[in-house]
């Protein structure tokens, strides 16, 4: 577990879309496949890259199993790093197996990850089952996950804690028209336990009545115990005539410690020429802060839950991307059906409003940029 950077940020930065979920409608089995992705980020003082490999393969009638391994290096020199300790390296591995079986229009699916660093141990076991109706028109979905976290400390031998995460999900995919597919999405998510860094502390004033006296970082951050989650989201494709695409999404999210995030994308997919696909996107996200979250608090007891996660603030940030593939072979290559090769760049903007960089003076705010780069190969065989 890092300090200058969460998992929860890193995982929506760092997608292996292409790599770890490939999911088909239900009453279809996922395509035999295999796919090798390097990814890169380098933002606010953290750099983290690695490889992903993923092999998916099926009997072509009732099952299909996919195995991904995927992993992150971590150098961080993050403002909070050099406010609260010294730069480090470290790497997180990620091992993941899903089994899909299919049974007239039904299919179920069941995963198993195992992400491993040295002081974060995550098992996480998934269970699906997808319906499809009215010819092969509308699909239900529902889903559920529980992972079981074991956290400890590298400069503190004897600190052991847990944690568990349960999501609930359903879902609804509709054929509008023969151009129009829409996705309809709930997620209820439930934690327990160790929900905070060990890491991290909060900045408290030396002395209230007197803010020249300057501040300090001797508090560390408590949290509470338990965290509820909920978030809907519609998802639109529309299909052009010249096998272009536009794509739009909006996603909603409120949880029990008072905040609320709001996340907007679209994207526009279009050939080129015979073999090649451009894709544009943009995306723009802000949430409120946590209702126990402050840039800095008068007393070391001013309250019961006190953080200072710049993930907890107020913020938003703004995501531009572009991706490019071209379809290797035009009609096959021995036991190869098909690959494309494809690179994917993201420009993003954070912007955090009541965060500020405590090495400075009266800082208004935090803010920097970051750069994500992923490199990836996809063979059909």
């Amino acid at each position: 577990m890092v300090v200058g950077v969460t998992r929860r940020h890193l995982g929506a930065i760092l997608p292996a879309l292409f790599l770890v979920s490939h999911t088909a409608p239900a009453g279809v089995l996922p395509e035999d496949r295999a796919d090798a992705m390097y990814h890169s980020y380098d933002g606010g003082g953290v750099e983290v890259d690695g490889p992903s490999y993923l092999v998916r393969k099926g009997d072509g009638k009732r099952f299909s199993a996919s195995a991904n391994y995927y992993v992150d290096s971590i150098s961080s020199a993050s403002i909070d790093v050099l406010t609260q300790g010294s730069p480090y390296n470290e790497q997180r591995t990620q091992w993941t197996g899903s089994v899909d079986y299919i049974h007239a229009d039904t299919t179920m699916t069941a995963g198993y990850s195992n992400s491993d660093e040295s002081d974060y141990q995550s098992d996480t076991y998934s269970f699906s089952i997808s319906q499809a109706m009215f010819g092969d028109l509308t699909t239900v979905t529902l889903g559920y996950s529980y992972g079981d976290d074991d956290v400890s400390s590298n400069v503190d031998s004897s600190f052991e804690r847990s944690a568990e995460h349960r999501n609930y999900h359903v879902s609804l995919t509709q054929v509008l028209t023969k151009n129009l597919l829409l996705s309809l999405n709930y997620d209820a998510i439930t934690d327990e336990g160790y929900l905070q860094n060990p890491y991290r502390r909060v900045r408290v004033q030396n002395d209230p009545l007197d803010p020249s006296a300057g501040w300090n970082f001797n508090t560390p951050e408590t949290y509470p115990n338990t965290r509820t989650s909920n978030a809907v989201s519609a998802n639109f494709i529309y299909y052009l005539p010249y096998r272009a695409a536009v794509k739009a999404g909006y996603r909603y999210y409120t949880d029990d410690w008072d905040i609320d995030a709001h996340n907007v994308e679209v994207g526009y997919v279009h050939p080129l020429w015979d073999r090649w696909i451009v894709e544009f996107n943009y995306r723009y996200y802000q949430q409120d802060q946590a209702d126990f979250y402050s840039d800095l608090f008068q007393f070391p007891d001013q309250q019961n839950f006190m953080a200072r996660d710049k993930e907890l603030s107020k913020f938003k940030d703004h995501t531009l991307g572009v991706m490019l593939s071209y379809d290797v072979f035009e009609n096959g290559w021995g036991y190869l059906d098909r690959a494309t090769l494809n690179v994917k760049y993201s420009r993003i903007w954070f912007d955090y409003d009541n965060y500020s960089d405590a090495r400075q003076a009266n800082a208004p705010g935090y803010d920097f940029t970051a750069d994500v780069l992923q490199l990836f190969a996809s063979v059909w065989y």
